[in-house]
């Protein structure tokens, strides 16, 4: 249960020396995967400022004139919300087929086995 736990949790994944793939570029793809995430919070954090900013707009009680701005500003937010979000999936799936054939690859001595056996077949 606390393993299944651990690996529902897991955040990054655990490095492996590999003579192909080195910590810097381990740690280069890690980097990458979180400034992902950050962006995606920020849009996330733009839109609900425009959210707030729509509502706020839209309460005002004198200025009828004005909920014209609440309206456009909530579309915007819902806007900017699914833009951030779909170039959040798009970008993770870009980063994944980039970066995972160099995450597995087959370590050396499992490169050899699969070459003999290819070279028997023959």
């Amino acid at each position: 249960m606390k393993a299944n736990l651990k690996q529902f949790i897991k955040l990054t994944n655990p490095y492996e020396n590999r003579e192909e793939i080195i910590l810097r570029d381990h740690l280069a793809i890690e980097r990458t995967r979180l400034s992902n995430e950050r962006t995606l919070l920020s849009y996330i954090r733009t839109s609900l400022y425009l959210m707030l900013g729509g509502i706020a707009f839209l309460g005002m009680q004198g200025l009828e004139e004005i909920k014209v701005m609440g309206y456009f500003s909530l579309s915007l937010s819902i806007i900017i919300l699914v833009i951030g979000i779909s170039r959040f999936f798009q970008l993770k799936k870009q980063i994944k087929k980039m970066y995972d054939p160099l995450v597995r690859l087959p370590k050396e001595g499992q490169v050899e086995v699969e070459a003999q056996t290819v070279k028997s077949d023959k």
